[in-house]
């Protein structure tokens, strides 16, 4: 989808206990946060399985989706992103909102991080940058990374051709404009 750059401004938590929160976000080449219509769709996806769940935010950029977990009752969010503005802008953000002790935060790739498994997580969020074309890779790496019957959110191009891991259960699909929303579900 062909969303206009970010620049310095904001993007809105839709619901939850942080609902109406402003993100501050920084100017980043690329950046472009899910919209509000995609973000309600999800987080209705996931509203049985959310509360109490450990969420991964991969790719996170301005850490809507994550806060927005954390916001409707996740337990836990972790962050991955590559970009130290980004980074910096989102370790602000967690503590404004007096979130920090649910939310942690790393500096790195993300493809590299998932390399050495340390941990299962219920929810992940897999929304790269489009011009990476990482999709497949990362949807690859994940398996050790999930917890039983995990919910794996993916956001992509639509004319892009993505193949769901075998072994992961296709939940609900969407289009929205130019994008594909889908909600898959690890085995159990």
């Amino acid at each position: 989808m062909n969303r206009p750059l970010l620049g310095s401004g904001s993007v809105r938590i839709i619901g939850g206990s942080l609902r109406r929160s402003r993100l501050l976000v920084p100017e980043s080449p690329g950046l472009r946060p899910s919209p509000d219509r995609v973000r309600e769709t999800l987080f209705n996806w996931l509203a049985p399985v959310l509360p109490g769940s450990r969420c991964l935010d991969l790719f996170a950029g301005t850490g809507a989706l994550g806060i927005e977990a954390v916001s409707r009752g996740a337990g836990e969010a972790i962050f991955l992103e590559h970009n130290a503005r980004l980074v910096t802008a989102l370790r602000k953000n967690l503590g404004r909102l007096h979130i920090a002790a649910h939310a942690q935060v790393i500096h790195t790739d993300a493809l590299d991080w998932l390399q050495c498994p340390s941990r299962r997580f219920d929810v992940v969020f897999v929304d790269p940058p489009y011009a990476s074309a990482l999709w497949s890779r990362v949807l690859q790496c994940l398996s050790p990374w999930l917890a039983v019957g995990a919910r794996v959110y993916v956001e992509w191009p639509k004319q892009l051709d993505l193949t769901i891991p075998y072994g992961m259960k296709p939940l609900r699909q969407v289009h929205a404009g130019e994008v594909l929303l889908q909600s898959t579900q690890a085995p159990e």
